[in-house]
């Protein structure tokens, strides 16, 4: 009897295993025709042959829907993706920063807002985040609110133009000159007849 149970638990073994095989077997041939398929510009039918494989809880195949049908110009469904994917792997950047491109497509500029805050809940040094953030609030002439996000990238990046140039007329418009000035003349160390920062220059004078 003893040696009966045993044989019936490795069966099941040798069964659970052989499954997932099979399993790993199928969603490998499903994301390889995705490339196939992608690389010709069909992403529809890149699309279908991922979605053939109803693994809505697999975080790798939701990443690559969310690409597809971003590629697609499905942007809800291409949201809808990447939002799965970060319920899965919460603490996931990538699948939030995918959402965020379809979101601009879309001029949904209040989600990608909140998006971007969602990053950086988890990764709050993230440069580019940081500085997109930025450029939301100064678009909205919310200079104090800009402040602290270009504040940040430009501590992680002292010598990125974007970061120097931004922070420069943010700080311009929040009335601290000083600030500003020492900005843009590091602007025209890394490009020494930039326009803007010559403008800028010329204003605080």
């Amino acid at each position: 009897m003893e040696i009966l149970k045993k044989s019936l638990a490795l069966l099941l073994l040798f069964g659970i295993q052989f499954a997932n095989a099979q399993d790993q077997n199928t969603v490998q041939e499903a994301f390889n025709k995705s490339y196939v398929l992608e690389s010709g510009k069909k992403y529809n039918e890149a699309i279908e042959a991922l979605k053939s494989i109803n693994a809505i809880n697999n975080y790798p195949i939701q990443v690559r829907l969310g690409w597809l049908t971003y590629s697609a110009k499905r942007y809800n469904e291409s949201v809808i993706a990447y939002k799965k994917a970060a319920e899965l792997m919460p603490a996931s950047v990538e699948a939030l920063l995918g959402a965020v491109n379809s979101l601009v497509a879309q001029n949904k500029w209040e989600e990608v807002e909140q998006t971007y805050l969602a990053i950086l809940k988890n990764d709050p040094k993230n440069s580019s985040t940081n500085f997109r953030l930025g450029q939301i609030y100064y678009n909205r002439k919310e200079y104090s609110k800009a402040e602290k996000y270009f504040s940040t990238a430009l501590n992680l990046y002292p010598f990125d133009y974007d970061s120097m140039l931004m922070s420069g007329w943010n700080y311009y418009f929040l009335g601290k000159y000083s600030e500003a000035k020492e900005l843009f003349n590091r602007v025209l160390l890394y490009s020494p007849k930039n326009t803007s920062a010559l403008e800028g220059l010329a204003l605080i004078k």
